[in-house]
This record gives C-alpha cells, sequence and structure tokens, in this order.
C-alpha cells in the first residue's frame, strides 16, 4: 500500500506539458517546480507514498548557502545537456524487499553552494563530442565538504513506517544542515473537477517532540512524528502564481512557502501552522566525521470515520521494528542467491533489486483530460487537438507502473517494461504479471490494437516483446499460472495483427516497425520520412515479429496441453513463423556475400538498396529461435499432423522448421530458427571477433570495423553516415541522450545469449563455434553465452586494481569508497571501457544482470 512510488522528477514531463507546441522541458522547468502545483504528479527526495499517492513524503535539506531549498534532485533538460536530459546528482537505492517492508536511500549533498547556473552554462558550451560537465568536475565536493544523508525505511504494519535519518559530517569542520522530513497531499482540489474539491489538512504542532496531523476524506488520518525539538511549519500545496508569472492572486503561503522561510526568512509560512503541506525543520550542527540521527514514523492512525488507535512509539519498539525488518531482509537475500555465490555479485543482486523496487512510481496521466484541459485552467491551445498523442483519448492511467529511470524516464516504456518484468518477476512474480497485463487492458491498449510505446509519443513503436516476457515470467514463476497466459494470449492477437495490418506495407513478411527502440541505429531517422520514396524493410522489425510468432506459438503449446482449443492458434503461428523467417532469408535481408542480415530500402522505382551497417538489426535474427521436442507432438497430435502436411506441401521452408536431431535423452528435437546452421556459423564469426561486436564487457550494438570504415550513403542528394560511437552520441537523433552505434545495451545482449542458449539445447555439444573468432580456441554454445554473461556481470565487480569497469575515471568517484560501495545501473555501457553511460539509474533493464547472476550461480549448473 506504500511504497517509494514518488518520482523523482515531475517538473519537464509530457503530463504537466500545456504548450502549445509540445515544448515540456521549457513549459514545466526545474525553476517552477518549487513554486508551482503538479497537475498529475508529485516529486521528491528519499520520496514515499501511497499507492494512489493521495499522500506524499520526502527530505528537504538546506547547507545555509543555496538559494533554495533542496527538495528534489536537479538535473539538465533535453535541451540544456550536450548528451541530452542528464541528472546532475549523486543518489543510490541501497537496498528494499518486494514489499517495501525495509528500504534504504543514499544521497550526498555539498557544504558549499550547489552550482546550479555553472552546470548548465559549461554544459551548454559543449558539443556533443565531449564528455558532460558532471557536478564532481566542479569541485564543490573538494575536501570531502559534503553530507552523507541516509535513510532507512522499515514497516511496523503496512501503514505504519519508522524512518531513520542519518546525516554525516565527512568535511574537516564542524558543519551546520538544515533536515525538513516533509509530508504533503498531491493537489487534486484546484482543477475544478466535480466531486474532487475536498482539500485535505495537515496541523503542524510541537508536542513532545514534533508532530504533523493530517486529515484526508479517503485516506483518514495520518500522523507524522519526530522526535527532538523541530519546528513545525505549514503551508499549501499550491502555485505561487505572484512569483512565477506576477499575478495577484496568488494564495498567501503556497507551495514554496517553507522553502522561503527558511532560505530567506520570509514570513510565508502560516502562523495557524495549518496547510496541505507541512514540515518538521531541524537544524543540525555536527562535527567533524560524525553523524545525527532523526527518528520519524509516519502512521495511519484511523481509517476514515474510525476510531483513532494510539500513537506508536519512536522508543523501544521504533528500535526493534528497525532491527527486526533488517534482519528479515538479510534473510529473504541470503534465501534468493545461490549459496555460493561471491559476495561482489550477491551485492550487484541486492542493488539491483533495490533498483528495482525503487523504480516503481505512481503514474497518472488521463489523456483527454489533458488533452481538453480542466475546468478551472485556461483552455489548452487549439493546436494539442491534433498534436502529441490524440489518437489516445481513450488512455487513462492511474497506476503503479515500474520505470525506465526514476528521473532521466519517469515515465513507462512498453518494451523497457516487458524486460523490467522478467528482473521482476525473481522476486515478486506477481507484480511482473500485472504489470504486463496493465498495458494490455483496454484503458491502454489502443482499439486497434497497438501497444502504447511512450509518453512522449504512445504510438512510436517498440519492439514486440511483451509475448517473450510473458513467457518468461511464466516460467521463472514456476510454469502454473495458465489464466496469465491466457489473459496475455487474448490481447496478443490483437496487437500481433495490428503488426500484421500496419508494418506489413507489401504483404510480403518483411517489417517495418521504423524507430524500434533502438534511437540512431541506422543512417536516418527510421521513424520520419524517407529521404527517397519507397519502403525501409528493416532486419530488426522482421527478427522481431519472427520472435513474436515464436513466442505466441510457445504460448500456445503451453495453453493447448490444457485446452485443445489453442491447436487452431498453434499451428496458425508455427505456419506464420515459418513464411516471417524464410522471407528474412529470401527477400532481400540476407547478404550471402557478407554472411549478415541488413536494412533493405526498397524504393518506387523498384531498385532495392541495402544499407550495409553491421549493427546489432543484423544480430537480432539470432533472437527468433526455439526447439519443439517429440514429447510435444506426441502430445499434441493434431500440431504432429499439421507440421508433416505443411512440410510435404510446402517443402520450400523446410530449412526453417525443419531441421531435426536427437537430445541427449532420446527425444527428437526439432529447430525453429530464422538463421539456419550455415548462417549461424557466418553470423557468429562477426558476432564474437573483438575488432567487431565482441567486447571485453559484452557484446557492442555497432562493429568497431566502423571505426576506421564508416558506412555512408548517398539519399536525395544527402550523405548519411553511420560511424563507431563507443560513448555518448554525437548526432541530435532522439535527443542524443542515448546511442546504438557502439555502445553495449543489456537487453539486447540477453536476448542474444538466450538465442545462443536456444541454438545450444539443440546442438548440445556437437557444435563448437571459435572464440573469440581468430583465437584458436573452441567452445561450445553454452559456454559461450556463459562467457558473455560473466563480461556483463564483470561490469558492477571489482578488477584487480580494486576499480569497478562501469564507474566514470574521474578521481574522487573512482577510488573513493563513499563512492563506490554502492551501485547504480546505468542506461548503457562504453563499448570498448564498459564505462556506464545515459541514464544513471536505468533499474529497469539493466537489472537484468541480477537474472544472469542468479542463473550462472544456480546449483547443479
Amino acid at each position: 500500500m506504500w511504497g517509494p512510488y514518488l518520482s523523482e522528477r515531475a517538473w519537464g514531463t509530457v503530463r504537466e506539458d500545456y504548450s502549445e507546441h509540445g515544448t515540456a522541458w521549457e513549459y514545466f522547468p526545474h525553476d517552477h517546480a518549487r513554486s508551482r502545483a503538479f497537475r498529475w504528479n508529485e516529486d521528491g527526495l528519499a520520496g514515499i507514498c501511497d499507492e494512489r499517492q493521495t499522500f506524499c513524503f520526502g527530505l528537504g535539506l538546506w547547507n545555509g548557502a543555496d538559494p533554495i531549498l533542496k527538495e528534489r534532485i536537479f538535473g539538465l533538460t533535453g535541451n540544456e545537456g550536450n548528451h541530452g536530459e542528464d541528472a546532475k546528482e549523486y543518489w543510490w537505492y541501497t537496498d528494499s524487499t518486494p514489499t517495501h517492508s525495509w528500504m534504504s536511500w543514499r544521497y550526498h549533498y555539498p557544504q558549499r553552494e550547489f552550482p546550479y547556473s555553472e552546470l548548465v552554462a559549461v554544459n551548454r558550451q559543449l558539443d556533443r563530442s565531449e564528455p558532460e560537465y558532471e557536478l564532481a568536475d566542479t569541485g564543490v565536493f573538494a575536501d570531502d565538504r559534503y553530507w552523507v544523508v541516509t535513510v532507512d525505511y522499515a514497516k511496523a504494519s503496512p501503514t505504519d513506517l519508522c524512518m531513520l535519518v542519518s546525516v554525516t559530517n565527512r568535511g574537516a569542520d564542524p558543519a551546520t544542515l538544515h533536515v525538513l522530513p516533509t509530508l504533503w497531499f498531491r493537489n487534486t482540489w484546484s482543477w475544478g473537477l466535480p466531486g474532487r474539491d475536498d482539500k485535505p489538512e495537515i496541523i503542524a504542532e510541537a508536542v513532545g517532540g514534533g508532530e504533523l496531523r493530517a486529515q484526508h476524506r479517503i485516506l483518514g488520518r495520518l500522523t507524522l512524528q519526530g522526535d527532538g525539538t523541530p519546528e513545525p511549519l505549514a503551508c499549501d500545496n499550491e502555485t505561487n502564481a505572484a512569483r512565477l508569472w506576477g499575478y495577484e492572486e496568488t494564495p498567501d503561503y503556497p507551495k514554496d512557502g517553507i522553502a522561503d522561510h527558511v532560505v530567506h526568512g520570509l514570513p510565508t509560512v502560516n502562523p495557524q501552522r495549518t496547510g496541505t503541506k507541512a514540515a518538521l525543520h531541524y537544524v543540525l550542527t555536527v562535527p567533524p566525521g560524525e553523524t545525527a540521527q532523526l527518528r520519524l514514523r509516519l502512521t495511519q492512525i484511523a481509517a476514515p470515520g474510525g476510531k483513532a488507535r494510539p500513537l506508536p512509539s519512536l522508543g523501544a519498539d521504533f528500535d526493534h521494528v528497525m532491527a527486526a525488518r533488517k534482519a528479515e531482509a538479510d534473510q529473504y537475500f541470503a534465501w534468493l542467491v545461490p549459496p555460493g555465490t561471491p559476495p561482489a555479485q550477491a551485492q550487484v543482486v541486492r542493488e539491483a533489486v533495490a533498483g528495482l523496487m525503487w523504480g516503481k512510481q505512481f503514474y497518472h496521466y488521463d489523456v483527454a483530460r489533458w488533452l481538453d484541459g480542466d475546468p478551472a485552467s485556461p483552455a489548452p491551445p487549439e493546436g494539442r487537438r491534433f498534436g502529441r498523442n490524440s489518437a489516445w483519448r481513450h488512455m487513462t492511467s492511474f497506476d503503479v507502473i515500474s520505470m525506465p529511470d526514476p528521473w532521466e524516464y519517469p515515465w513507462y516504456a512498453a518494451w523497457d517494461l516487458a524486460f523490467h518484468c522478467v528482473a521482476l518477476a525473481r522476486v515478486d512474480p506477481h507484480f511482473a504479471k500485472e504489470q504486463i497485463l496493465l498495458l494490455l487492458r483496454d484503458w491502454y491498449l489502443h482499439p486497434n490494437g497497438q501497444i502504447p510505446a511512450y509518453e512522449w509519443a504512445f504510438g512510436d513503436v517498440n519492439p514486440p516483446v511483451h509475448a517473450w516476457a510473458a513467457l518468461r515470467v511464466f516460467e521463472i514463476d514456476g510454469g502454473r499460472d495458465y489464466a496469465f497466459l491466457a489473459r496475455v494470449m487474448h490481447k496478443l492477437l490483437l496487437n500481433f495483427t495490428w503488426w500484421v495490418n500496419r508494418k506489413d506495407t507489401g504483404g510480403n513478411n518483411l517489417f517495418e516497425g521504423g524507430f524500434l527502440g533502438l534511437d540512431n541505429v541506422g543512417p536516418f531517422d527510421r521513424s520520419a520520412s524517407l529521404p527517397v520514396p519507397g519502403v525501409l524493410e528493416q532486419s530488426d522489425g522482421t527478427a522481431w515479429m519472427a520472435m513474436y510468432a515464436l513466442n505466441l506459438l510457445e504460448i500456445s503449446l503451453v495453453l493447448a496441453t490444457h485446452d485443445r482449443v489453442w491447436t487452431d492458434i498453434a499451428t496458425k503461428f508455427l505456419e506464420h513463423f515459418a513464411y516471417i523467417a524464410n522471407a528474412a532469408s529470401h527477400q532481400g535481408l540476407w547478404d550471402d556475400e557478407d554472411g549478415f542480415f541488413y536494412d533493405l530500402l526498397r524504393r518506387t522505382d523498384g531498385r532495392e538498396v541495402p544499407l550495409k551497417v553491421r549493427s546489432v538489426v543484423g544480430l537480432l535474427p539470432l533472437c527468433a529461435t526455439t526447439t519443439l521436442s517429440s514429447v510435444t507432438l506426441v502430445r499434441l497430435p493434431e500440431i504432429a499432423a499439421r507440421l508433416r502436411w505443411f512440410l510435404t506441401n510446402r517443402p520450400e521452408f523446410t530449412e526453417v522448421v525443419g531441421a531435426r536431431r536427437i537430445s541427449d535423452g532420446g527425444q527428437q528435437q526439432r529447430l525453429l530458427a530464422v538463421v539456419g546452421p550455415e548462417q549461424l556459423r557466418r553470423i557468429l564469426s562477426r558476432m564474437l571477433d573483438t575488432e567487431e561486436f565482441l567486447s571485453d564487457y559484452g557484446l557492442r550494438t555497432l562493429s568497431r570495423a566502423h571505426l576506421d570504415k564508416p558506412y555512408t550513403i548517398r539519399l536525395g542528394g544527402h550523405d548519411y553516415t553511420v560511424g563507431y560511437e563507443p560513448a555518448e552520441s554525437t548526432n541530435g537523433l532522439f535527443g542524443g541522450n542515448s546511442n546504438w552505434r557502439g555502445p553495449i545495451w543489456f537487453p539486447t545482449n540477453y536476448l542474444l545469449i538466450e538465442g545462443i542458449r536456444h541454438y545450444a539445447r539443440f546442438f548440445h555439444d556437437d557444435l563448437l563455434v571459435e572464440y573469440p573468432t581468430r583465437s584458436g580456441q573452441k567452445l561450445t554454445l553454452d559456454q559461450i553465452a556463459d562467457d558473455l554473461s560473466d563480461r556483463l556481470i564483470a561490469l558492477w565487480l571489482p578488477d584487480k586494481d580494486g576499480n569497478r569497469p562501469y564507474l566514470p575515471k574521474h578521481p574522487m568517484l573512482g577510488d573513493h569508497p563513499d563512492w563506490t560501495a554502492h551501485l547504480t545501473f546505468p542506461e548503457f555501457f562504453h563499448g570498448d571501457n564498459g564505462m556506464g553511460l545515459g541514464a544513471t539509474h536505468q533499474c529497469g533493464w539493466t537489472a537484468l544482470v541480477l537474472d544472469l547472476i542468479l542463473t550462472r550461480n544456480r546449483p547443479g549448473r
């Protein structure tokens, strides 16, 4: 019911953007966030809320030097950073159980003035070829003059939460820190909606310490207690229109009232100590190297209309709860991680889980209401009715969702979420299944069958990996929840049909798709108009659809063992897969001379132009593979009969569904694969080449051969070039904050490793492949998959010098235990040295590392 569902950033989001031309970053900037009431979601430091985000709790901090109260993480907008949006602070999600019974959060706060303006100004001067200018580069942490702020949360019950705030002075002199544990209500009363004008109340009192008493019509009564002698302060979570726009009509004590009172001494807090936002103001002077602690307890003491319970203790009972929950968390992770797992890998698992759990965010977005505007607000510009997301009026979100990154991507993305669910299934399969089903519900899935992509453009196209994720979650959960698979299957039939009808323009089983989540992987923007008239038939789009058909085949086979009704669906997808797989090899995507798959530009004048970029686009066909055993065919004779008929009457498809071998157990295995055995050897020779895709830390997304030989094509009078870029993007496609032209990306690495294991199940130890290419060493496919897994895991493990490869090579961040003891999970990694890049806390798909570790250390492997 209560969890870390409060976002790290609500400003600069599409939901809060009511501009005419969709300039979300400029319409609601960071400077407005402290003074302007959010319409859809809230944000905060170390934040928690209930699952409906009725109440919110977070920390306010002030070092006595900053011009503003620190209430949220600061970062650059998409238009300010030389590589797009970028958080410019340091914080860690250090622990969490799946139920949030125990959670920990850590933050480093400078004692000097925070260099807001400097970070913006310097980064604006940098071009895309230069590294980003980070907070550590400003010197603000010099001489260790900073605070280590940690918050430990422990639940005494689902609605009784103990909190221990610790602040450690790392500097050489005594220092003073203002700490403001803050409780507020999300503003639901200011928008003029019928039946939603009830205004809750918080009363701030100094009663044997400090106490905030909150009353809400739906939530009931809450109390936040704090020990010591804080000063209770209150204002209202309403917009300071006077500060922002010079309006005369503004609340007496607006949202920034507490901040202005603390930082500037202004009379902007309510002397009656009532409002909808309140804080307990502590002023802590801490000697060098020492720690001060605050005890807080947030409790629902009465349900609506119910009798109040006694206030719980901040004494011995508090200590008991903290100790018990911590011990239970240790016990849980000792159970989760297999015996014998190296301690460094066990830490990666635990903190990856923490990142996943802290990445769960309350997400509220009623698209029709957003497009039309609220009764009490000015009407939105007319152009919005035909602009961003205008075709998605049916969509209404009011859910806790696993987000890609709580600051850079505080909105769900469809294919990200699918990968999150595979990692989540290791610790909370129920939540993972709910998340998969969520985007297939009527208020998310478009009536035409399209799955919403992401907030900036729901109508964009993400890879169709929902079926794959559903199957993996089903298997991880023990392979028993057939009702879940059936619910998924019903909706995915609609989505598969949408793909076939909308993304196979020629009806030839070669698919387009456009963006497909890979940003700038091609020489031009694949989601925009082509440089010349024609159709771009995509190797990855076709591979994704072949994989989709196989996944739906596998799901229908599982369901058919319990209900023969599904056999017709199984044969449909068996044959549809064969059509797609055959087309991939025989209609222009496969280049027999190069032994690789490429996108194909089919021009209206009849010319076929292969785009010979050796990228992950050409590797993804390896993922469209599975095996079909004789046991399954014996159980389902209708499938066996149809397969025999198909191969007899359609012999041209034998190479994609006809290969057979006898397994060690005597079962006949049939290989279903886009990439046949001979193609497999040729693709692997490139993929496993250190001068092409294979790096010390996984598989690059672009061949390193393009470093010396960039690919250039001239179309429509313009040259388009793709060169190897191992780090951040040097072009502005998709904002420039991610790059698929060389770095290592976890989701595609994970799928390619899985694809290799599928082939290993078919070939067993009979197929040996040179690994790395030209090394003279030959390994089985399983051994290769293991080594690729180990390379990815090694990103977080201390090397022989004690350095973690993913950490930036910075004098402070590289060898100081304060900065290296805890982990983050970056969006992607440098293709040559493994350094973490992009979003800092992409704890969703990068958390797949926990699945790799648990698999590698599974007993009996």
